[in-house]
């Protein structure tokens, strides 16, 4: 049997096979997992047909089965010893002791005490789970999650200007008609392979434009008539934006019809773009006038009002994981209002979201501000609605928490919390200011982590309880079209693992909170949707059934009326109107200020972080997969050969780095594809290796998004150390 979309229907027989999605990036690439008894991996994976990854995998897709059977796969409970190690624990055990020790703290120094870190990998009925049992089975406004340092500059930006967050407000097969596309800060050709069929269109036409400071596999898709390569100086991808909207306005290219009918903002916008001219905002960024000039105009060619196919502006990581990152993107969306891109088919704005359910995971509770639906907890209605679904008074659902680096700062430090439970990320890898964040840990009298491997983070726990990951468990995820999926397990997790949801429930009933916690997916899943009714993420007509019958299904999706047809789900929601109270979108005038860690005399170097193809996030799971590590089996620093020259560097060579905050050290990489003031180190390991422990935990004043892509650093040669520590961590 197979569903419209050709999908394989789950199967429950030993060989049969299973839809369901890949477990790391937010493209959710569609694979089909068959039950392999005997073998030595319990699945055999292969890539399946869907509109996102039309059957392709990258490697680390292809390779995902090998985690399920990693070989220190924590399979039972594990309590903290004296001497430092672990021992063996049945599950009564450990969840009495957690249980036990939470209401002890609670007792002594009150609710918020007690903190939760959530994942954008988790899937939305976990996300909303861990939401409720925080509000309702530990009573602390205290929870945020790790897609603070993913999405929230994206989000910020997109609610305010446009009146909702989506991600892609359009299906990424869109991508495909346009003639041209401006891509900044995001390198799919590494982080999601896939995505990158999607832009053939677009580079046949000669309109790829790509911003970044080096020339990485998606820069130099724009080589050979594809498009254009600008690398402009670190933190000033800003003004870039500014400079193109400043072009567009002066030379009459703007959509003014589009702009009067449906956008609002547009006489303060034009004021702050006056003084980014091209020559200007040459001499901030490095790119020629005539350059930012000949983008501007092929964007204005490609818009929909002067003829053209359509265009589309991308922004990832890059430019929003800065101080200034919510504005950088509102900076962006005004450039795509004022081209009259936004809300029209073959058209649009969006933001690449990078974790898997990257864009589910911040609708549904975990966020820190926000309850079930994106709705702002302080909303008295919002509160009311979901504290009727959960059947308690609304004055039982704490106020806002605090944002993770804030919430991270504050552990284990005078009136701040004691005990943290974390779920679904490894945060001494993948926070700014790792080392601080090490220490903060370390300050605590509780720490709970819920993971498949001993993450670093892990390491640190007083209890860790196992759980099952993306073969073994059911559930749904959001991609990053806002496209609702369904995940589906095709094996049995190993030894004692179990669901977050089993879990949660299992603590929530200890700790004497009657809520509903079922360790069922479809019941959670369920009262998320009807939580979500009415708010902007609206699930409320999406069923297991729906989804189970290939339904191609973006939110929002609000239930029907009795006797109505199900609602179809909204793929492009702006094109109507914008869901603003005058269905209208508003410009912000934004100001450059470039990065709050800028160079300077001792640190004369811009470090940029990112991923590597075999590798994902803080590399708990990728690391553990051999076919991965020996591709790519350690940290390096990649530095033009002209900068390795200054600092008596060569290939192969150690270099030592230092910011304000830490120190890192990796084997040096020589290449001609980054600018001669950059150095590049992937973020994906520990110890001396770690890049994070160099990058700003300063923030974005709006989105509280940390400052990773732009970091002041001193660089040397190891060898002129007193003292050459040896690179640990460099494989797990």
């Amino acid at each position: 049997m197979t569903t419209p979309q050709g999908v394989a229907a789950p199967g429950s027989a030993p060989g049969a096979a299973v839809a369901s999605h890949c477990p790391y990036c937010a493209l959710q690439c569609a694979q089909t997992l068959t039950s392999t008894p005997g073998e030595r991996l319990p699945v055999a994976v292969s890539g399946r047909q869907f509109p996102t990854n039309r059957g392709g995998l990258c490697q680390k897709g292809w390779t995902s089965a090998e985690v399920l059977r990693a070989s220190d796969r924590i399979t039972t409970p594990r309590i903290r010893t004296a001497d430092g190690g672990f021992r063996t624990a049945t599950w009564v055990e450990a969840l009495d002791l957690v249980a036990g020790r939470i209401r002890q703290i609670q007792a002594e120094s009150g609710d918020d005490a007690v903190a939760v870190f959530g994942g954008g990998g988790l899937t939305n009925e976990k996300a909303y789970a861990l939401g409720k049992f925080a509000r309702l089975a530990l009573h602390t406004r205290l929870i945020d999650y790790n897609g603070r340092f993913c999405m929230s500059s994206a989000a910020a930006a997109s609610n305010r200007t446009l009146g909702m967050d989506r991600g892609l407000a359009y299906p990424l097969s869109d991508l495909g008609g346009a003639d041209a596309i401006l891509i900044l800060g995001s390198n799919m050709g590494v982080t999601m392979p896939p995505f990158v069929q999607h832009l053939a269109g677009v580079r046949e036409r000669g309109g790829l434009i790509v911003v970044d400071p080096r020339a990485t596999v998606t820069a130099k898709l724009a080589a050979n008539g594809a498009g254009v390569h600008l690398a402009p100086v670190p933190g000033s991808d800003m003004v870039v934006l500014l400079a193109l909207l400043h072009i567009v306005l002066a030379e009459g290219l703007a959509d003014l019809d589009y702009l009067e009918a449906r956008v609002n903002g547009l006489d303060a916008v034009r004021r702050s773009v006056a003084q980014w001219w091209p020559e200007r905002a040459e001499a901030e960024t490095g790119i020629p006038a005539d350059t930012l000039r000949e983008v501007a105009r092929l964007l204005a060619a490609a818009s929909p009002s002067r003829g053209g196919r359509g265009a589309y502006i991308l922004t990832g990581r890059g430019v929003e994981q800065m101080s200034q990152g919510t504005a950088c993107v509102s900076a962006a969306i005004n450039l795509a209002l004022a081209l009259g891109l936004v809300g029209r088919e073959g058209s649009g704005y969006g933001p690449v979201t990078g974790q898997g359910n990257g864009q589910g995971g911040r609708e549904h509770g975990q966020k820190s501000d926000q309850l079930p639906g994106y709705r702002m907890i302080t909303d008295p209605a919002t509160r009311a609605h979901v504290a009727a679904v959960w059947g308690v008074d609304p004055a039982r659902i704490p106020g806002p928490g605090v944002p993770a680096v804030q919430l991270l700062s504050s552990l284990g430090t005078p009136g701040g919390p004691r005990a943290l439970m974390v779920h679904g990320s490894n945060v001494v890898v993948s926070a700014p200011n790792a080392t601080r964040v090490e220490e903060r840990l370390k300050a605590l009298d509780l720490l709970v982590v819920c993971d498949l491997v001993p993450s670093e983070t892990a390491l640190l726990a007083d209890v860790i309880l196992p759980v099952t990951q993306w073969a073994e468990e059911d559930g749904t995820m959001t991609n990053l079209e806002g496209r609702i999926i369904r995940r589906r397990a095709a094996v049995d997790a190993p030894g004692e693992a179990r669901s977050e949801l089993w879990i949660l429930g299992e603590l929530a009933r200890r700790l004497g909170c009657d809520a509903v916690f079922s360790d069922e997916p479809e019941v959670m899943f369920d009262e998320m949707a009807r939580a979500s009714a009415g708010g902007k993420a609206d699930y409320s007509g999406v069923t297991y059934a729906r989804l189970d019958a290939g339904e191609e299904l973006f939110w929002p999706v609000p239930a029907a009326p009795a006797g109505d047809a199900p609602h179809p789900g909204t793929p492009r929601p702006f094109l109507d109107r914008f869901p603003t109270p005058d269905g209208r979108a508003t410009m912000h005038a934004v100001a450059h200020h470039g990065p709050a860690d800028d160079v300077r005399p001792g640190m004369t170097t811009y470090l940029v972080t990112g991923r590597v193809l075999q590798h994902y996030q803080s590399g708990a799971q990728t690391r553990r997969v051999k076919e991965l590590v020996q591709a790519q089996p350690e940290p390096f620093v990649e530095m033009h050969p002209l900068l390795a020259e200054r600092y008596g560097l060569s290939e192969g060579a150690v270099a030592f780095l230092a910011s304000e905050r830490g120190e890192a050290m990796a084997r040096v990489r020589l290449t001609t594809d980054i600018r001669v003031d950059t150095v590049f180190m992937p973020f994906h390991w520990a110890g001396a290796g770690s890049a994070n422990r160099l990058t700003n935990d300063v923030t974005d004043p709006t989105s509280a998004m940390p400052e990773f892509k732009v970091t002041a650093v001193e660089i040397r040669a190891a060898h002129q150390l007193r003292t050459t520590p040896q690179l640990e961590g460099a494989v797990r």
